[in-house]
């Protein structure tokens, strides 16, 4: 099957008529090739899940409660979605962003990090953690892919599956979720990761994104363009609540 056809059908099954793919990253290029491009969603169906919104502060994208008061519990919501050391691009679902920044600016590895880390704590769930890389340092482009999964016989242990596919092609991103569908308990991202389109531009994917996803439970999407001959990158935003 033609990849970009794989791509537009994987969006409309996974995303578009999937009310909760849970949160998601997105890891490819421009349509035009002049950009890396990194996704990040989150969604929610808790009401503290739904009390956020994305924050960007140059290179670094993290979440923040739109109601502060009414936060409950920030462990797994509040975190630095995406992070940046020289040539190295960073997006997670969770805290162990962090860890993987602090690990290659340390000497280490992606794959060394999230050997530090687990799957989410949040049983009966077991909510994966996905995590992504798009590595400049070399020139050409490496990308990584990582999922931390509770194990299917004895979930107080966790399955660790890390992808090193070859950069995509102008126009497509490749892809992993937290979940596959709604649940309960919700059913943890199964495969590999998805072929997903990027044809467009930055403003144009993130409204296409922020459309396709459940409007009942999506809760914010960033987009990330990074400029392959060099420069800083930018982040666009969209947000089910308004900043302050």
């Amino acid at each position: 099957m033609d990849l970009k056809v794989e791509a537009s059908e994987n969006f409309a099954r996974h995303i578009e008529q999937n009310s909760y793919p849970g949160r998601g990253l997105v890891l490819g290029r421009s349509s035009d090739g002049a950009a890396w491009l990194q996704i990040y969603w989150i969604m929610g169906r808790s009401p503290n899940s739904r009390n956020r919104i994305f924050q960007a502060e140059g290179a670094i994208l993290r979440t923040a409660p739109h109601d502060p008061a009414a936060l409950r519990d920030p462990a797994l919501v509040i975190y630095e979605a995406m992070l940046e050391l020289p040539g190295v691009h960073i997006v997670s679902n969770g805290d162990q962003t962090r860890t993987i920044h602090d690990e290659i600016a340390s000497g280490g590895s992606f794959e060394s990090a999230l050997q530090k880390r687990e799957r989410e704590p949040d049983a009966p769930n077991y909510t994966p953690r996905i995590s992504g890389l798009i590595d400049l340092r070399e020139g050409e482009a490496a990308f990584a892919l990582n999922i931390l999964k509770a194990n299917p016989a004895d979930p107080d242990r966790t399955d660790r599956t890390t992808f090193r596919p070859a950069p995509p092609p102008p126009g497509l991103g490749l892809a992993l979720t937290t979940y596959q569908g709604d649940g309960d308990p919700l059913p943890s991202f199964r495969g590999e990761p998805l072929w997903l389109p990027l044809e467009g531009d930055p403003d144009g994917l993130a409204d296409r994104y922020w459309d396709g996803l459940d409007a009942d439970n999506r809760v914010a999407l960033a987009v990330k363009r990074i400029p392959a001959s060099g420069g800083a990158a930018v982040i666009l935003l969209r947000n089910r609540f308004a900043r302050d």
